[in-house]
């Protein structure tokens, strides 16, 4: 099963998002790898204290006799394996993303779920891997668009990536993060996307100061504070998910 995870704007917490739900299901006893798929900005591997690593992903794109076996690192907190990016200029110039679907073809097949943590907007990096996926996330975060103003902003934002999924067949899923003072209105907004969009919204996370506190340690929250408000959402929103991948 691979899963895309996309968003359109930055700061959506789609890295987050990425982090904790594979670290749900690695709880869960699937063998999980997260790939850090923003080929150009990565941070995946801060999520997991991975920043410092000697192989990354980009090593093996500018490098195909590497093993791609070198470049996975299970995290030992979580148990989720992890496939960071290099944080590096000069890792990141002259690469092809077109490479990213060999590597995971070359491994994909030893791990039960992979995520692939894609840029923000329209996915260009990551483009290729949508034919090898069958599942599509889009993490949206409603709080930075007026209540008034959500039809626009759903237009705009995630009907633009459902077409992206569905242009590659995909199982489309939405996620909302940091939910705040929209909080009284969440269950109209989950209303709107299902009905008019008709796709699903697998959960919603609200807004908790230790997401970035776990960042901060390399430990995704869901593991690092595990009755915080941000944990147990992400824990009933992987139980939705494990069901819809699943059955």
């Amino acid at each position: 099963m691979v899963l895309i995870v996309v968003t359109g704007r930055g700061g959506a917490g789609k890295t987050t998002t990425t982090a904790n739900l594979s670290t749900f299901l690695a709880m869960r006893d699937y063998r999980v790898l997260a790939v850090d798929g923003d080929l150009y900005l990565p941070n995946l591997g801060f999520h997991f204290g991975l920043d410092a690593v000697k192989y990354t992903l980009h090593s093996l794109l500018k490098n195909p006799d590497i093993d791609p076996e070198w470049a996975i690192y299970r995290h030992p907190q979580t148990g989720v394996h992890v496939m960071p990016g290099s944080t590096q200029l000069q890792d990141v110039l002259g690469i092809s993303p077109r490479r990213l679907v060999d590597i995971l073809d070359r491994v994909k097949y030893k791990f039960g779920v992979v995520f692939v943590d894609s840029p923000t907007g329209i996915p260009f990096d990551t483009l290729p891997t949508f034919e090898v996926a069958g599942y599509q996330l889009i993490v949206v975060e409603i709080e930075r668009s007026p209540i008034y103003s959500f039809e626009t902003m759903v237009k705009n934002e995630i009907e633009k990536l459902k077409a992206l999924g569905e242009r590659y067949n995909l199982n489309i899923g939405v996620i909302l993060n940091k939910v705040r003072e929209s909080g009284d209105v969440v269950d109209k907004i989950i209303e709107a996307v299902e009905e008019d969009l008709e796709v699903p919204v697998l959960g919603w996370i609200p807004f908790d100061n230790n997401v970035p506190e776990s960042i901060n340690v390399g430990i995704p929250v869901l593991k690092y504070a595990p009755k915080s408000d941000a944990a147990l959402a992400f824990q009933e929103t992987g139980e939705v998910l494990e069901e819809w991948i699943f059955g």
